[in-house]
């Protein structure tokens, strides 16, 4: 059985954002922007999260799940695209609702 995808439509700001409920927790999808001057999320076509370090050795792998494991307060790990600006993330035991709701407040 196929695990139901919830598509989270911003209408303040028109994003659409997938959100994938599975049974260890919530997936999400983000585009990572290395180099910045802050770490700060923004929501337009998509979530994109805006890191302070270099894309060298896991820098910024690094420091995205501590970050994110900070606002959510759950552990959080990236299961796909460890090499890549696109990446999936797993907050453990986290329902969709309660992402959403402090993406929103993060963003």
């Amino acid at each position: 059985m196929q695990s139901p995808v919830f598509l989270i439509e911003y209408l303040t700001c028109g994003v659409n954002m997938k959100l994938l409920q599975v049974p260890q927790g919530t997936i999400l999808e983000i585009r990572v922007k290395p180099r910045s001057r802050e770490f700060r999320m923004k929501l337009n076509d998509e979530l994109v999260i805006f890191c302070r370090e270099t894309p060298v050795k896991g820098r910024v792998n690094k420091e995205l799940v501590k970050q994110l494991s900070r606002l959510f307060k759950k552990k959080v790990e990236i299961i796909s695209g460890v090499t890549s600006k696109q990446k999936k993330v797993l907050v453990r035991d986290a329902e969709v609702k309660e992402v959403e709701k402090l993406l929103k407040r993060g963003a």
